[in-house]
């Protein structure tokens, strides 16, 4: 994807990927730095360039609502600068933010503080870490968006693992890259990233934006997909009989599913000949007879809106019809 304008930029991309239809559900950029989530924002943006009524921008105003722009939630100057492509302009870590305060996170890591020097006007704070082991300066997002911004962050080392060797020296001290492959960051921010996933699990909106971005890149954030692999993979409690269950996991796509019909992928489904669906709530609504080895085309019989769960002997999923 490129980094400007066009059918293939990040800009364009926006306008599919970061309308509000969640909170003020009216079509306006949805800023994680500037969204309150319970009242009225103090300032909103129109997607676009200003000659065309928008309010996206390269440079803006020293205050907040003045124009937005792309902050890479991850820091480019973590990985090589604005030319070090794919990863600059990877849509999944690249969000529009508001300008003023896109430029005083900077590229300070995420973190926590009780101690801020300042704080956006819908409450995110820049600040000295008060989370154990960094006690340096952090950015820190609103509750409601901790878990989205977690995720980016543990997709970057798992979409570019085979280049976190090669990316700006890590012993910078407010770097949290680590300079290793296996597990990406160092261990505090590793810790403060399980934190937020936990406490801020995966919404519709984010699922949307996957979703989007995927029809733009043709790539998926696969803990947004599968948000019960973030402590599968940096956790080190896996048993052979955990890594055998990751190894064999199910997946549903089209995510969500819109005409009925639904493809599986997933080891182990030679052998699968039933397939059971049920409600959010453990009601059972379909059994699908239906050797999978044939066949990984499913058709639904139920097609009102909602979440379901998929099970076979020994796996299930969740999935979304729209």
């Amino acid at each position: 994807m490129g980094y400007g304008s066009g059918t293939g930029g990040l800009w364009e991309t926006y306008f599919t990927s970061d309308r509000d239809k969640y909170y003020e559900n009216n079509n306006t950029l949805l800023d994680m730095y500037s969204e309150k989530p319970g009242g009225a924002d103090s300032y909103e943006y129109k997607l676009g360039r200003v000659v065309d009524g928008g309010n996206q921008c390269g440079n803006g105003s020293n205050n907040e609502n003045s124009c937005y722009n792309r902050e890479h939630s991850v820091p480019k100057s973590f990985f090589g600068g604005q030319s070090a492509v794919p990863m600059a302009n990877d849509g999944h870590f690249v969000i529009p933010t508001d300008y003023y305060v896109n430029n005083q996170r900077s590229n300070y890591p995420y973190g926590e503080t009780n101690t801020p020097t300042f704080t956006s006007t819908n409450g995110s704070k820049l600040g000295t870490s008060n989370f154990p082991g960094f006690n340096g300066i952090v950015f820190e997002p609103i509750n409601e968006f901790k878990g989205d911004l977690a995720r980016m962050s543990l997709f970057f080392i798992t979409r570019y693992e085979d280049k976190l060797a090669s990316f700006t020296p890590y012993q910078s001290g407010g770097n949290p890259l680590d300079g290793t492959i296996d597990r990406g960051y160092k261990q505090w921010y590793i810790n403060l990233l399980l934190k937020w996933a936990a406490q801020d699990p995966v919404s519709q909106k984010e699922i949307d934006r996957n979703n989007a971005v995927y029809l733009r890149q043709q790539n998926r954030n696969p803990f947004i997909d599968h948000p019960e692999w973030v402590n599968m993979i940096w956790t080190s409690t896996l048993t052979t009989k955990d890594i055998a269950a990751f190894d064999q996991k199910i997946s549903v796509y089209p995510n969500p599913v819109r005409n009925g019909e639904l493809h599986l992928s997933g080891y182990g489904l030679e052998q699968v000949k039933t397939v059971q669906i049920y409600t959010i709530d453990g009601r059972l609504i379909q059994t699908i007879n239906q050797d999978l080895k044939t066949s990984k085309k499913i058709t639904l019989s139920n097609r009102t809106k909602g979440t379901y769960i998929l099970k076979t002997e020994n796996q299930s999923t969740k999935f979304i019809v729209e």
